[in-house]
């Protein structure tokens, strides 16, 4: 793969039109401001992180999650950029330069996808077809939509959503450039190929529209003739990725100390384990400078630089690995390459969060009300696709958005425009919808 190709403002949608200008931004900066000031993107504010949507104690959720990670993801970027144009000058008539600009983009958009609930909201979807009533449609539906509903995913589905022509009236979703959208797509190859992890990146609706991406770039097809797809990942997806795992885990541990679920010395000994001899005594030397009392403020400056400790040893395993990327024979995500000390101080982090942090009460009791509030939206709108004409399917059909196609004559369009529905929901008002089907509460007038 090469970086003149890579990187290319050509929009899904406006293939012909790719060439003209609207005003002075740049084709990437008018896709992080679609992003911005989109509703989908908003909407990301009553969606759950890990933790409960707050309550006297702010935590993070996607809105603010995603913003941290562009942030990060425009650090990652920039810096690879100037790194490569100091080794490869002849890349400086390309559009190298905007590498900073598509990963932050990417990054907001990274979990536009994510149903309510985060990844309990992902298990109903799933666990509705393979082990609840969802079961019974399998003789109906293609294998190709079978396997996309009974792995959902959340990075496919945001691929979908900036991409799908929902009813046919969007030409091309957000009509976003080439380069921002494959470089959301983590896991570039089908459900078929999607293996014990379960993990793809398209749906086969979305399947032609990625293929004519990835060609256009020339981005390595990595299955032969006759196989499930599979392609090498877009060297910036290893950006986007790396930016999302910084932010994730560390500011994961921050909101566990905010919480009270793990201590200030747990919290400290973590953070700190990031660093040895010199590097940590000045942290520490800073902390009493600064005459820092507070231990959420102490965890807030440590955590601010690990993340920047993450962010240079990102940048340097990129360019280190510039080659095998390139060649798409990199294994592993950018933190399996960084250094020894702080790989290790990141498994540790990784380690304590599943033990301590994702088997919390806290977050437990999200997953178990939001697993069972998603598998009765499920439930209910499912039956209602699959028998339109029934006096309750209608009822419910009824206060469907007409963005979605859920009126279709095809059976396989009405399932999606279900999931569709679901998915882009936030926690609050999948509660709301939740609580009126059941007859929990009524709407007050």
């Amino acid at each position: 793969m090469n970086w003149q190709q890579l990187i290319t403002n050509k929009r899904l949608g406006q293939e012909e039109r790719h060439n003209e200008r609207y005003d002075d931004r740049t084709e990437f900066k008018r896709d992080y401001d679609r992003l911005i000031f989109s509703a989908p993107f908003r909407r990301l504010q009553n969606k759950t992180q890990v933790f409960p949507l707050p309550g006297s104690v702010f935590v993070h959720n996607r809105l603010t999650h995603s913003l941290e990670v562009a942030s990060v993801g425009m650090s990652l970027g920039s810096d690879v950029a100037s790194r490569l144009l100091e080794r490869r000058p002849e890349l400086r008539q390309t559009m190298i330069g905007e590498i900073g600009q598509i990963v932050a983009t990417a990054c907001l958009a990274h979990d536009l996808g994510n149903p309510p609930f985060g990844h309990s909201g992902e298990k109903a979807i799933q666990t509705f077809f393979t082990e609840g009533p969802g079961q019974a449609l399998r003789d109906r539906l293609s294998d190709g939509l079978w396997n996309d509903i009974t792995r959902f995913e959340g990075n496919a589905n945001a691929f979908r959503l900036l991409t799908h022509r929902f009813c046919g009236r969007r030409q091309g979703g957000f009509v976003m450039t080439y380069s921002t959208l494959a470089s959301i797509v983590k896991y570039p190859h089908e459900s078929a190929a999607a293996g014990s992890h379960g993990k793809f990146g398209f749906f086969s609706c979305e399947r032609d529209t990625y293929v004519r991406i990835a060609e256009e770039m020339g981005i390595m097809r990595l299955s032969a003739p006759g196989e499930p797809l599979r392609y090498a990942r877009h060297p910036l997806v290893y950006l986007v990725e790396a930016a999302d795992d910084i932010c994730y885990e560390i500011m994961d541990i921050e909101d566990a100390h905010k919480l009270k679920i793990l201590s200030y010395e747990k919290t400290s000994e973590l953070l700190l384990g990031f660093f040895v001899g010199k590097d940590r005594e000045k942290i520490l030397r800073r902390i009493d400078d600064e005459q820092l009392t507070d231990d959420n403020e102490k965890v807030v400056y440590m955590r601010s630089c690990v993340i920047g400790c993450l962010e240079r040893e990102c940048v340097e395993a990129f360019v280190r690995h510039e080659e095998e990327i390139l060649d798409g024979r990199l294994t592993g995500s950018l933190i399996d390459h960084i250094s020894d000390v702080p790989r290790e101080a990141y498994r540790r982090c990784t380690s304590v969060s599943k033990t301590s942090i994702y088997c919390s009460k806290p977050v437990l009791d999200v997953e178990l009300s939001g697993y069972k509030i998603m598998e009765t939206l499920m439930e209910q709108m499912t039956e209602a696709a699959v028998h339109p004409g029934r006096f309750y399917s209608k009822q419910l059909i009824g206060r469907v958005s007409s963005q979605y196609d859920i009126g279709s004559s095809d059976l396989e369009t009405r399932i999606m425009a279900v999931i569709d529905y679901i998915s882009g929901m936030t926690d609050i008002y999948a509660l709301d919808i939740y609580q009126k089907i059941n007859g929990i509460s009524l709407p007050i007038v």
